[in-house]
């Protein structure tokens, strides 16, 4: 008989809960980004979010919206995951138990990163987008 670990589902919604959804698995990656429209987006000095595959991600009820690459509810203004290129970006904000075991593995946009913050350890350092050939040791 197989021992069979069970795949984690994760629910999160909007502020009013009009908008609701799941993910399924484990996330390909999880960063937070320091980048201007995240700050603003946000209303936080960065945004947290972790990357499921498109497939492992449903949602429910409400209307939403989409902004410069953000979804949000039409109702509340609360941000929900943004659907792009076969992949969920989920706000980590937005789920409903605190995701504990989600750590980020890398950072954007450190150039724009408050000089009271410090690089989380163990993360990438990207000056910009995460497309950069290398990430910096530190910004």
């Amino acid at each position: 008989m197989q021992d069979h670990v069970a795949t984690p589902v994760r629910s999160g919604s909007c502020l009013c809960r009009g908008v609701t959804f799941r993910v399924r698995g484990n996330p390909l990656r999880v960063g937070i980004c320091h980048c201007a429209d995240c700050r603003k987006s946000s209303g936080a000095p960065f945004a947290a979010y972790g990357v499921w595959p498109v497939e492992a991600f449903e949602q429910e009820g409400g209307f939403t919206g989409t902004y410069a690459n953000r979804t949000f509810c039409t109702t509340c203004g609360g941000r929900v995951p943004w659907v792009s290129e076969g992949e969920a970006e989920v706000p980590l904000g937005s789920l409903d138990e605190v995701p504990t075991d989600l750590v980020p593995g890398y950072e954007l946009w450190v150039k724009r990163r408050e000089h009271w913050l410090s690089a989380l350890p163990d993360a990438a350092q990207f000056d910009e987008d995460r497309v950069e050939r290398e990430a910096t040791t530190e910004a």
